[in-house]
């Protein structure tokens, strides 16, 4: 059975907003205003005041992409980096898709790599997803139900994480995820830790609905549904798979980056880290012309060429705003199948072997691939 609705009429869609929290989310192509009045009017003192973690220091961002069981790559990659003694403290973490369900533990550092690595090795398919007969697919939202994955990110999604991404927003820190808003058309960024220091009552549920809606594949998996309120009236909003905006971002092109990091005084050049949680190199496969595998073959191209342009876009940024590239993806030389979506041997070995690129210093890539410099 498919959910009953109470679309936002379309002239209050920019109006709609998560009750009492007005820095809930922001569209993925602007920049917003609540944004812009704090970096054109804020004194030093309290810019100083505001963000105090990253205010005058060096700045480190990370983005983890989607990439479902590939999300064991970055798993591994970041206890690697703990390991090699090397890993900062991130200023900014972004995730999409299976990147918004490992970002919060990147987010508040290396305590919590142990968490990372029982959700990228211990997880196996019937713990994400179970699938629905033909029928009930066709007639519902989507071809699997995801009461698993809820739970599952329950268990490792706290009310003590939450507390704790909270108390760092309140030092500057950030933490987005993003979502598309399925009605209309436009991807979406949560700000987790301004929800998480909110008193809105049901923040925690909220968060982990956010991180659900971010791997909410279309189709296969059911859109996640949120309630606004605009004009005093109550309606909601569809959301579904990051992914379908973006594969991976920095922040919205629209931002005046230099304008922000002078406003904070940042220390040197920022780095910029990307995970993509994909094999970027092109792979020959003969399809079998029949409906399904030639369905399937073109929307893992279209997710490869998407991810790579999305590269391309975060490079275009570095060099706009002064930021120093950095690129980790999954090497052709792993070569490893799944016998399932989520194979728990499959992604301890892929976990294993990022872990050991990164503890002998991971090799960051410089330019997208493809990318020649002159």
């Amino acid at each position: 059975m498919t959910p009953e609705r109470k679309p936002i009429p379309v002239d209050l869609v920019k109006q709609a907003a998560i009750p009492g929290i007005p820095d809930a989310r922001f569209w993925a192509d602007e920049w917003p205003n609540f944004s812009v009045h704090k970096f054109e009017n804020l004194t030093d003192k309290e810019l100083r005041e505001h963000f105090s973690a990253i205010y005058n220091t060096e700045h480190n961002y990370l983005a983890i992409s989607g990439g479902g069981a590939n999300g064991a790559f970055g798993a591994g990659l970041l206890a690697g980096w703990t390991e090699h003694g090397d890993r900062p403290q991130f200023t900014m973490v972004t995730g999409v898709s299976t990147g918004a369900l490992s970002a919060p533990f990147a987010f508040l550092g290396s305590d919590y790599d142990d968490e990372l690595k029982k959700v990228y090795t211990q997880t196996k398919t019937s713990d994400i997803a179970v699938e629905r007969n033909l029928l009930s697919g066709m007639l519902g939202d989507s071809m699997a139900d995801t009461t698993p994955l809820k739970k599952l990110i329950r268990k490792y999604i706290t009310d003590d994480v939450i507390a704790a991404i909270g108390r760092e927003y309140k030092k500057g820190r950030r933490l987005f995820v993003g979502t598309v808003n399925l009605d209309a058309g436009r991807a979406v960024i949560w700000n987790i830790g301004a929800i998480a220091n909110s008193n809105y009552p049901e923040k925690a549920d909220l968060i982990r609905e956010v991180l659900r809606a971010s791997a909410a594949i279309p189709v296969a998996f059911p859109p996640v549904l949120f309630n606004v309120e605009a004009d005093g009236k109550t309606y909601d909003e569809m959301h579904v798979d990051g992914g379908t905006g973006s594969q991976v971002f920095v922040y919205p092109a629209a931002v005046n980056w230099k304008q922000i990091t002078k406003k904070l005084k940042v220390k040197g050049k920022p780095k910029v880290y990307i995970i993509r949680n994909s094999f970027l190199d092109p792979d020959y496969n003969g399809v079998i012309p029949s409906v399904m595998p030639i369905a399937s073959r073109s929307i893992d191209s279209l997710i490869r060429t998407q991810g790579v342009g999305d590269l391309y876009q975060i490079y275009a940024l570095c060099e706009r705003d002064g930021n120093d590239f950095n690129l980790a993806y999954i090497p052709a030389d792993f070569t490893e199948k799944p016998e399932e979506g989520f194979d728990p041997a499959y992604m301890t070995d892929l976990y294993n072997y990022a872990y050991k690129m990164a503890v002998n210093g991971f090799p960051w890539k410089k330019g997208p691939p493809g990318f020649i410099r002159n």
